[in-house]
């Protein structure tokens, strides 16, 4: 099976959910705002794309991460939950995660099967800890599943890139990115397409990399979050590569009590 982490680069093909980031060597040799910014990959939407599958809106806010990477602290030892710029939890509301109806892109070709078949099996990990989670497949909607189908309220659709295999949002995204982007190494990393699709959809849910805690020791990605349960080296949500102590992206013990306190039981 390839490793989930390949050296430190722009574009690493080898990572299911990844740009490489290692941030002992941002911090020991820390680039310019301009050429972070020039080595940041963007997707269709541009978007920047920052640990591996997480997208950052703007400029400004790329500012925001960038300023937010070194020399990092954090006042809580304590599954994380993202957070907006105000402290709170980015959550679904009750009635809305009981449906989070998505369609997939005809655009998948004969890709399309396969991809429809990890995404059932990730959302079925996260439904199986928490009933009151619930992923709906629209397929009516697949002939125009794009972020601008409101029938839906989020859209899978294919992109060609090597930066990631693929990447999510968080609930307060705005309607305009609410998809998930799935690259052609879905299925040919050596990693389960499932348990990719399952952290993928661990974001759209609301939940952070676990790495970006100070108990990782690196991999820092910033402080807006809120802890859930205490420190899990084992989550779905923590790459390998950042000390993680788990080498196939399983669902842990944790990850269900994170989601259970988040979402309910």
């Amino acid at each position: 099976m390839k490793t989930l982490f390949a050296a430190v680069a722009v574009t690493v093909a080898t990572l299911p959910v990844a740009q490489a980031h290692d941030a002992d060597a941002g911090i020991a040799a820390r680039p310019s705002f301009e050429q972070f910014e020039a080595s940041t990959p963007q997707d269709p939407y541009g978007q920047y794309i920052v640990d591996g599958d997480t997208p950052i809106r703007n400029v400004t806010e790329l500012r925001a991460f960038y300023d937010s990477l070194p020399g990092h602290t954090s006042n809580s030892n304590e599954l994380t939950v993202n957070t907006d710029r105000y402290g709170q939890p980015t959550l679904w509301d009750t009635n809305t995660v009981r449906n989070l109806t998505y369609c997939v892109s005809d655009k998948f070709a004969d890709r399309k099967d396969s991809v429809i078949q990890a995404i059932d099996q990730g959302a079925k990990i996260w439904e199986d800890a928490s009933s009151a989670i619930d992923f709906v497949y629209d397929a009516s909607q697949d002939d125009t599943c794009t972020t601008s189908n409101n029938d839906v309220v989020f859209s899978v659709e294919p992109v060609v890139t090597n930066n990631y295999i693929a990447r999510a949002f968080f609930p307060d995204s705005p309607k305009s990115v609410r998809n998930v982007l799935v690259a052609d190494s879905l299925t040919t990393s050596g990693w389960d397409p499932g348990a990719i699709m399952a952290h993928e959809l661990g974001h759209a849910l609301g939940f952070r990399h676990e790495h970006t805690r100070p108990e990782a020791g690196t991999c820092f990605e910033d402080n807006n979050w809120l802890p859930l349960t205490e420190y899990d080296d084992v989550s779905i949500m923590h790459y390998p590569q950042c000390n993680g102590g788990s080498q196939d992206l399983s669902f842990s013990a944790l990850d269900a009590t994170g989601v259970q306190s988040a979402y309910g039981v």
